[in-house]
């Protein structure tokens, strides 16, 4: 037979029982469930170990920064020197 979830009071008795440090953990990770700035963080993180990994695969190929600059001079007329160095 599958136990009943606990309450939300429940939760809180159990989790005041906790170690501080514990408790801490456990605050930290529930913030960061609410927190959407802290998954779409996540999700940049993930997505720069994925093109991190494709570049020194050789799976795709790196655009230096000049040419990339240059091209979008030409479509909207960008000038930046400070972008470039």
């Amino acid at each position: 037979m599958a136990s009943q979830p606990l309450t939300r009071e429940q939760l809180e008795v159990e989790a005041r029982s906790l170690p501080r440090d514990e408790r801490a953990r456990l605050v930290e990770a529930l913030l960061g469930s609410l927190d959407e700035e802290a998954e779409i963080e996540e999700a940049w993180r993930i997505e720069v170990r994925r093109r991190d990994e494709e570049l020194k695969s050789g799976a795709v190929e790196g655009i230096p920064a000049e040419r990339v600059f240059a091209e979008l001079d030409e479509l909207v007329g960008f000038h930046s020197a400070s972008c470039t160095g």
